[in-house]
């Protein structure tokens, strides 16, 4: 009996991908390896494209109901132990990002879905002040925004990084941010 092989369905009519401005990705194909499904753009006729300029496609938001808000790891090779990312996905779209492939865990694609599909913690704050209020926390080198930058544009009316800042001065706990 032969293998079976795991193809995605692809329309022929799909349209080329194409480069979008301010986007580092031109595909949303989604990872086979958490999810089957695969989104591209198919040509329908409904609209002509007159304006050969780049589109800019828009941000979506949406809320990581979290219940814990530090991350633990005990990898020997980085050089602390818990970590704090205010949002999942990054509008920063470098192309060359290592956190893209976390967006399959939430089967969508590492390609523009993580670049336009943003998750952020509003409650980061709260969770971070009962966190650090436990009785067993012992405070140690905590780094925001490891996996996506904690200072997207989406910050400027968020302000969830900044919330998580203050919690951290209010604590007198020591943070590193990397950017």
């Amino acid at each position: 009996m032969p293998p079976l092989h795991h193809s995605p369905i692809r329309d022929d009519n799909a349209l080329p991908d194409r480069q979008r401005k301010g986007r580092g990705s031109v595909s949303n194909r989604t990872s086979a390896r958490f999810g089957n499904a695969d989104r591209y753009e198919v040509e329908d006729g409904w609209t002509v494209e007159e304006n050969t300029a780049l589109e800019r496609k828009k941000t979506i938001l949406g809320i990581d109901s979290a219940r814990r808000i530090i991350s633990q790891n005990d990898s020997p090779d980085v050089g602390f132990d818990r970590s704090i990312n205010p949002y999942k996905g990054c509008e920063h779209g470098c192309i060359y990002c290592f956190a893209r492939p976390t967006h399959a865990y939430l089967d969508l694609s590492p390609g523009l879905d993580f670049e336009t599909r943003i998750f952020r913690k509003p409650n980061a704050a709260e969770l971070l002040r009962a966190e650090l209020s436990e009785r067993r926390y012992k405070a140690g080198p905590l780094v925001v925004g490891i996996n996506t930058d904690a200072y997207q544009p989406t910050e400027k009316t968020e302000r969830i990084t900044r919330s998580i800042l203050e919690v951290l001065h209010e604590f007198r706990h020591p943070v590193s941010i990397i950017t």
